[in-house]
């Protein structure tokens, strides 16, 4: 298929492994108790294909993409259906000197594009379209920083799957046959302390991240005692590696002195993230947490399932205020 060809309609929805992209709006709403508040919110969701080819029209150059995830406390009368088998509120993590906060959130948009206006313009025609049936429990406009590092002066998501090792970390399979094809999201937001790191040196910034900071390359792990972030967030058991799709972005206002870093990963398994920042903020051996910790201070927490586009659009058909699982 030529390129010209490509060019004829937007990035599906739900496509999680969408193109890398230069923007990104992350999303997170609740939903209103307001009787008609959740039929509103089924009418849009599953209508999303409509409003991502609607702004995506005005350059498809742009690469205009949007997943939607769906939370816990509102999937079932969402969807009227059971919930998917590892879907649960985001659970708190705490350790002796960092917690991994649990905080609102009933829907998720993800949307990504290499135009800021196209990001902004969906955003908008999507709250429209939802009235008062939700409120903004987090709004945040990420951007591609330089060859994809993050403000810590690092590059982000080098450990990302690829070819087919890609929809086999990300896509819920046979082992959930009713939401294959869907995927477990985890989002959280933290903010860095700058100042703070910029007075460590860049041997010591590398040993807390475990990678050079000029060429990427991976540092050796350590055989014992204090690992590094690298290490802590990379799950290994007798069945070998498990990885997830971090799709994550700087976001910053230099004028308040905000700079951070938005994360969101994509998994087959919950699991395997909630593994992951067990380690990071309890530690491994317990006590020696991750210190990216001590320079990342996380201020929100939350867990979605993205379902297949298939899905995502059937729901239009489940009954006004439905709440019986199939």
């Amino acid at each position: 298929m030529s390129d010209e060809t490509n060019l004829r309609v937007p990035i599906a929805p739900q496509q999680v492994d969408a193109p890398l992209t230069r923007m990104a709006i992350f999303l997170v709403l609740v939903v209103s108790d307001a009787d008609g508040a959740m039929d509103t919110v089924r009418d849009v969701v599953s209508g999303i294909d409509d409003l991502v080819k609607n702004v995506a029209i005005r350059d498809l150059t742009g690469h205009l993409s949007c997943t939607v995830g769906i939370g816990a406390r509102v999937w079932q009368q969402l969807t009227g259906r059971a919930l998917p088998a590892e879907l649960h509120p985001f659970r708190e993590v705490v350790g002796a000197r960092h917690t991994a906060v649990a905080t609102p959130g009933d829907v998720l948009f993800h949307i990504r594009s290499e135009r800021a206006d196209l990001c902004i313009e969906l955003e908008k025609q999507i709250l429209q379209a939802f009235g008062e049936s939700v409120t903004v429990a987090d709004e945040t406009q990420g951007f591609r920083y330089f060859d994809t590092r993050d403000l810590l002066g690092f590059v982000d998501g080098t450990a990302n799957p690829v070819g087919p090792d890609l929809p086999e970390a990300t896509l819920v399979g046979d082992e959930d046959p009713n939401y294959a094809g869907g995927s477990y999201v985890v989002v959280q937001k933290y903010t860095h302390p700058l100042a703070m790191w910029q007075q460590l040196t860049t041997e010591q910034q590398e040993a807390v991240i475990g990678r050079r900071k000029l060429d990427n390359i991976e540092l050796d792990d350590a055989v014992s005692g204090q690992k590094s972030h690298k290490t802590l967030s990379t799950i290994v058991d007798d069945l070998g590696e498990h990885d997830i799709l971090r799709d994550n972005m700087p976001f910053a206002s230099p004028g308040q002195g905000i700079y951070g870093t938005y994360f969101i990963g994509y998994t087959r398994h919950l699991w395997v993230i909630e593994r992951m920042l067990e380690r990071m903020f309890v530690g491994d051996p317990p006590g020696l947490h991750d210190r990216l910790l001590d320079f990342s201070a996380v201020q929100t927490g939350a867990t979605f399932f993205a379902p297949s586009v298939s899905l995502l659009a059937a729901i239009a058909d489940a009954a006004p205020s439905a709440t019986a699982a199939n």
